[in-house]
């Protein structure tokens, strides 16, 4: 996986208005170019490096069973969307760039010996970047 993208497998997060999302994500993830599809207000895909690491679906879209009702909870409530992130210092610089809202600056969280940011996107979801574990080791 090349070092300066994210080293975990897919998550998926639903979206108010998909194609500026996986606009902004794909700049803070590092991301491949967005495929063309007819779909993009409604649901994309951001892959990095070839590999799939994010989906976004809109809410109340296609009849899915799971992603309707956005008014019943808070959006993003109990969610993290979490990426280990093999350049967290390239990471930090594309959130800073885009002007992400910073919940948490970059610390060392001790119980992994890693980095961690925390970051909230315009759709509310925590976002949290983290270094490998033991990379914060002195």
């Amino acid at each position: 996986m090349h070092k300066n993208h994210p080293s975990r497998r897919s998550r998926s997060s639903q979206c108010a208005t998909c194609e500026p999302a996986a606009r902004w994500y794909a700049e803070l993830l590092g991301a491949d170019a967005l495929p063309e599809h007819n779909h993009r207000d409604l649901y994309d895909r951001i892959s990095v490096a070839g590999q799939l690491v994010l989906q976004l679906h809109a809410w109340d879209e296609e009849q899915h069973p799971n992603l309707v009702n956005r008014e019943a909870s808070p959006a993003g409530h109990g969610v993290l969307l979490w990426f280990e992130m093999n350049d967290f210092d390239a990471a930090v610089e594309r959130a800073r760039w885009l002007k992400a809202e910073i919940v948490v600056e970059p610390h060392v969280n001790h119980a992994p010996n890693h980095r961690e940011i925390w970051l909230r996107d315009a759709d509310g979801y925590v976002v949290v970047f983290a270094s490998p574990d033991g990379d914060a080791v002195a």
